[in-house]
């Protein structure tokens, strides 16, 4: 047994290519609160056409061939869905739609989401969106440099998950080394805690319903 809290998480930090890991180094994981998987693959995709249901390794090879037919500028095209109790999982492979401010303030009306974004080339991102407001945003190395509506709201949980909330001049070495190697980690850990869901590799076993990323 282990008494890291970030145990669970740690698969989501490794490199591009290792097995433990299937996401590779660019990819988005969003948690949606009190909507059904159609109704968010509605909102990634309002123009497209209904969602299918696929095994991860089918949604992978979808997001391959759009990336390898626009250059990967445009994300990877596709998102597929998973419900988990009350809660809906989208994966974004290759993709980063739902990091966005102007698309996960839109995403979240009516209802509640949390995004992490991994992008090993740019920023890793974690946001908080409420009914069409994002409450909090920030990047996963500096915590302290947070926006938002009420960019503080979650400070507490902050703390209990080691994402220090407030710039500290001691010590700051120290705890840009720890967010360098755990920030995304410890980003997860604070999503569990916000929907009660643990993102394991578990819940891509089994199918997700995967739709096109369109325009808004």
């Amino acid at each position: 047994m282990t008494n890291d809290p970030l145990a669970p998480y740690r698969w989501l930090q490794a490199a591009d290519g290792d097995p433990v890991n299937p996401l590779g180094d660019i990819y988005c994981v969003s948690f949606f609160r009190g909507l059904g998987p159609a109704e968010v693959l509605r909102r990634f995709g309002p123009a497209g056409p209904p969602g299918r249901e696929l095994s991860f390794a089918e949604l992978d090879e979808q997001v391959h061939a759009f990336v390898e037919g626009t250059g990967g500028g445009d994300g990877g095209g596709h998102v597929g869905v998973v419900p988990v109790g009350e809660w809906c999982v989208a994966v974004e492979l290759w993709g980063w739609t739902a990091t966005l401010p102007e698309v996960i303030a839109p995403l979240s009306q009516g209802c509640e989401v949390v995004t992490v974004g991994r992008h090993d080339y740019a920023e890793d991102d974690f946001s908080y969106a409420v009914d069409g407001a994002v409450v909090t945003t920030f990047r996963p190395i500096m915590p302290s440099e947070r926006h938002g509506d009420d960019k503080d709201r979650l400070n507490e949980l902050m703390c209990e998950v080691g994402l220090t909330p407030e710039e500290e001049h001691d010590g700051w070495e120290a705890r840009w080394e720890d967010m360098s190697a755990n920030g995304l980690a410890r980003a997860f850990l604070l999503a569990a805690r916000i929907t009660g869901v643990e993102f394991t590799a578990g819940l891509l076993s089994g199918p997700l319903l995967v739709g096109a990323i369109g325009e808004r």
